[in-house]
């Protein structure tokens, strides 16, 4: 197990780069929620108007931004994500049974937002950056599917489409996020339960033991 004193640090490890990434996420919600989980009200005086345009718009100029920043940006970015990596570390070293449940769980699922991170989040930002969306027509029979074992289906996907698959992105790395913290918390309940019956056990092995000498006592002094 974690040596003694290292198991609170290490939590602090992990949950303080989470609820920073958290953070991050919830400064793209009023984007992603326009674009992906509501349709806005459309305006009076143009009715026949995409009502999300202009949060793809909005959307698109905020990602753009984003990439633009400047490498310090970045840089700090994966310092964060090295740190709760070195936390999930510090915590599995000689782990015991329940560190692997719910310490090797949480890790699980931040390797997930990692690799959402790496795989969606900075291919889609390079995209909207370039402008390089898909501008090709699926013929009638023809799937994403198909296009993807092609390796050709990012030629049809649409600028639409490219932005909100960054939306899903973003909800799919808070999701998992919150499971860390979920399990993490979890996982204190636990110990703190099981501290309070060992706690508990203790408390009735001194009573009996007490118990047992005030007999003994009493036995020599009835001689």
């Amino acid at each position: 197990m974690p040596a003694k004193g290292t198991a609170p640090f290490a939590t602090f490890l992990i949950i303080g780069p989470v609820c920073f990434f958290l953070g991050i996420l919830f400064a793209y919600f009023p984007y992603d929620y326009n674009v992906l989980w509501t349709t806005p009200p459309a305006d009076p005086s143009n009715p026949e108007a995409d009502v999300r345009a202009p949060f793809f718009d909005l959307q698109e100029n905020h990602l753009r931004f984003l990439h633009a920043s400047p490498p310090l940006i970045s840089r700090i970015l994966h310092i964060v994500i090295g740190t709760g990596l070195l936390g999930f570390l510090m915590k599995l070293f000689k782990p015991t049974e329940a560190n692997l449940l719910f310490d090797g769980a949480s890790l699980v699922l931040y390797m997930c937002g990692v690799t959402v991170y790496i795989a969606n989040i900075v291919k889609g930002l390079r995209t909207v950056t370039a402008g390089a969306y898909g501008t090709g027509k699926l013929a009638e029979g023809e799937t994403i599917m198909s296009k993807q074992l092609e390796g050709t289906d990012g030629q049809y996907i649409s600028r639409e489409d490219s932005l909100r698959v960054m939306s899903a992105s973003n909800t799919i790395c808070a999701l998992v996020l919150v499971g860390v913290l979920v399990l993490q918390a979890g996982q204190w309940y636990a110990q703190r339960k099981e501290d309070q019956e060992l706690e508990e056990m203790d408390k009735v092995r001194d009573e009996k033991k007490a118990a047992k000498v005030a007999a003994g006592k009493e036995g020599k002094k009835t001689k």
